[in-house]
């Protein structure tokens, strides 16, 4: 993407250094920051404090952390139980976001297919690689796949503007580029659409005032910061058009894990008869379960998420405690949304309804 004329990722491998480097995403709006990635409990405190976050991305470092695993110093070589093990610890780093596991698991069965040292790394870089390029291109087709959705809205409107709310980030600092819920806003964006977006400020690390805001104001996208309980509000008065949220993890049958807040937005589009439309690459599927309910594992961070927020005083970054100090916290960070709540998934293969057999009409070599 486009930040102040200069394109940019938010985690990319320097050729020179033979880093892994990574947008430090803590930090935004107010500080911009890179990261150096030497070793894989660099990687790993990179995905559980979030400093970087988003599914497709975690997956992303994840698959670089393999190969970090076989250049760090004091690595093992071609010791196998040692690469296993590291694997497992990058995986176990974040237990809802199904790119992850993904991620890792390809990258070490491309490595694990050589003896030779040399030829285990440039099989591991190469995997990782192309797994970016992978989802980079995915999520340009989600924007490809959802643009017409948004298109019909306009021309009923008259080309008056498409009201669009989003929760979370699921834009190109949680994917690489164009992101899974901004890519058809960004291919509207592009495409001459009038197009506004109500961004949830997404508590408790508000990723959507932090992150979304900092994304769509540097591409020039009209949008405005909302709380995150003002949602039902707005759809009730008819100042939503449609929702388009991101995914950590989908159900073959269609149940939705996303940032915890997701399942009320649901909740008020169907009172409200507004479509509620989920977009994600074929990654984040979790093909081997139907209930995502029951089967899902919720993240629950530190309550300290909750208790302290941070922000820009004096011109300097600031942690405010809000509450008692003295009173807990419930930290969950991912809610499930059920499938009969979903209007519809845009994925890289095109859109299709929220039930079994449309996702496999679409990826039928997941099948059983």
């Amino acid at each position: 993407m486009n930040v102040d004329g200069k394109e940019m990722r938010p985690i990319w491998f320097e050729k020179d250094s033979q880093t892994v480097k990574v947008i430090d995403q803590r930090f935004l709006p107010h500080q911009f920051i890179a990261k150096d990635l030497n070793t894989v409990d660099d990687t790993i405190y990179a995905i559980k404090e979030m400093v970087v976050r988003g599914a497709p991305l975690i997956g992303a470092t994840g698959a670089l952390g393999v190969y970090i695993a076989l250049v760090q110093k004091d690595n093992k070589g071609c010791d196998n139980d040692y690469l296993n093990s590291q694997c497992k610890r990058l995986k176990d780093a974040r237990p809802t976001a199904m790119n992850l596991f993904w991620g890792v698991d390809r990258v070490s069965s491309a490595a694990l297919k050589h003896e030779n040292y040399k030829n285990r790394v440039e099989a591991a870089l190469n995997e990782a690689l192309k797994i970016i390029e992978e989802e980079a291109f995915n999520c340009q087709k989600i924007g490809e796949y959802g643009l017409p959705i948004i298109e019909k809205i306009s021309k009923k409107k008259n080309e008056k503007p498409v009201n669009v709310l989003t929760h979370c980030n699921a834009g190109w600092l949680a994917c690489i580029e164009y992101g899974t819920a901004t890519a058809p806003i960004y291919t509207a964006f592009d495409n001459s659409i009038d197009v506004h977006v109500w961004v949830d400020e997404t508590r408790p690390l508000n990723q959507g005032s932090r992150l979304t805001a900092w994304e769509l104001g540097k591409h020039g996208v009209h949008h405005t910061i909302i709380t995150d309980n003002a949602g039902g509000h707005i759809m009730q008065h008819g100042m939503v058009d449609i929702v388009i949220v991101g995914t950590d993890r989908t159900t073959r049958s269609g149940d939705v894990a996303n940032k915890i807040g997701t399942y009320l937005k649901a909740l008020a589009a169907k009172d409200n008869n507004i479509p509620f439309y989920v977009a994600l690459p074929s990654s984040t599927f979790d093909w081997n379960i139907t209930n995502g309910i029951a089967d899902i594992p919720i993240e629950e961070r530190d309550p300290d998420e909750i208790k302290y927020v941070y922000g820009l005083l004096n011109g300097k970054s600031a942690r405010v405690l809000v509450p008692p100090e003295e009173s807990p916290a419930a930290n969950h960070a991912f809610d499930v949304t059920p499938a009969r709540l979903v209007t519809g998934f845009i994925t890289e293969r095109g859109v299709c309804k929220a039930a079994e057999q449309d996702i496999i009409s679409l990826f039928p070599e997941r099948s059983k």
